[in-house]
């Protein structure tokens, strides 16, 4: 009997050594995420986005491509309203595109390697590997780790990520405030390493022509030095003045003077019947408000023709938000840098007065303030997304 008994006891040593081999600690596991980034070379991602920030969730389903060395392409799409928006960076630049409405907003930016992306791999990782007091368990298939958030607004504090144990693919992510509520949520449905993509995935004219299923009239972008600083875009060719290297209109420009251009006469008909048909879209509110802000008078419209809206706001913080939809699709942005605001990216510009512009359905946005804080903007422009026009 004792020795039936020590038989067991080896046995259930051997299983119980056998089984710590197979366990990774943190070390080991960081160890091989920095191993994953070095031979990073493309990956594919889809899922759901939720930003808890204001009143009602906001629910976004996000595809992301990247390919190496600094190709992105991220969908995000409102199934509620059914608007859809790309970020694409590529060789010409970083865009914004809104294919539905043939509006395309071009960015000066280095963005996303100057600022942290709850979606995209390289973001949730280096948070991992940067985060000396990481806080590491290992959760059935997954391994789970909690770090500091890596994000542009102060609000954002903590985050954690749910990692796959075979293959390291992002599973879920949750970014939390510093009373531990989860604002930014992030799962993923689906996640591949190496994927192929097609040569022109990342071309912009790609892009716009297949999310609409049908050929663009010869209508692109152009960005234009303006004196004040900012850069001007519309519907004409992409300038490559600020690309001294290149040879080459970029991905799909047409050849111009940096006026409108059009195709045949009927896709300047198509342009004027938007033109006729667009009216006003309303006073869009914001339904969040910093504590100690309130509307400083009735909003103005000094501008009829692009239907815009000059709303001033006091207290606490001042700013004023502007609100136009540009008939021809012609928009300024100052130089500045791409700030991720959840559903878009939006440009932040400007050092004792700063400004947000982004584009939503159609609508520019616009916050002027010297006083209020990113992390305020970002919520103010979140509240604004299923605000119906008054």
């Amino acid at each position: 009997m004792r020795r039936i008994t020590w038989v067991l006891a080896i046995v259930m040593s051997v299983a119980i050594l056998v089984a710590g081999c197979g366990k990774k600690d943190a070390t080991a596991v960081v160890q091989d995420l920095d191993k994953v980034m070095s031979k990073l070379e493309s990956y594919a991602g889809i899922g759901t986005m939720t930003l808890h920030s204001g009143q009602q969730p906001l629910e976004y389903r996000v595809e992301v491509w990247y390919q190496n060395p600094s190709y992105y392409r991220i969908e995000l799409k409102n199934e509620k309203k059914d608007i859809t928006q790309i970020v694409l960076r590529n060789k010409e630049g970083v865009f914004v595109l809104t294919p539905s409405l043939n509006k395309i907003f071009r960015f000066q930016s280095d963005w996303p390697e100057n600022q942290g992306q709850v979606y995209l791999y390289q973001t949730l990782v280096r948070s991992i590997l940067s985060d000396n007091s990481r806080q590491f368990t290992a959760d059935g298939e997954d391994y789970v780790f909690e770090v500091a958030a890596n994000y542009q607004t102060d609000s954002l504090v903590r985050q954690k990520i749910w990692l796959n144990k075979d293959s390291y693919a992002p599973k879920q992510v949750q970014v939390s405030d510093s009373d531990s509520k989860v604002i930014v949520e992030m799962k993923f449905n689906q996640f591949d390493f190496g994927k192929k993509f097609e040569q022109d995935s990342f071309d912009m004219q790609r892009n716009m022509t297949s999310m609409k299923n049908a050929a663009l009239p010869n209508t692109t972008v152009e960005v234009n030095k303006l004196p004040t600083g900012e850069t001007k875009e519309t519907n004409a060719q992409v300038d490559n003045s600020e690309h001294p290297d290149s040879t080459e209109p970029s991905s799909g420009t047409t050849e111009g003077t940096g006026s409108e251009t059009t195709g045949s006469d009927a896709g300047a008909n198509d342009r004027s019947n938007d033109e006729a048909e667009l009216g006003p879209f309303g006073i869009i509110e914001p339904s969040y408000l910093p504590e100690g802000v309130a509307k400083k008078d009735e909003p103005a419209i000094p501008d009829s023709k692009e239907h815009a809206v000059v709303i001033r706001y006091t207290g606490t913080y001042n700013f004023t938000l502007m609100e136009s939809r540009p008939k021809d699709m012609e928009t300024g942005l100052p130089i500045g840098e791409g700030l991720n605001l959840g559903f878009t990216v939006g440009q932040l510009s400007g050092e004792e007065q700063k400004a947000l512009t982004w584009m939503y359905d159609g609508v520019k946005y616009r916050i002027v303030s010297s006083d209020l804080p990113t992390a305020e903007m970002v919520k103010i422009a979140q509240s604004l997304v299923d605000q119906p026009g008054k």
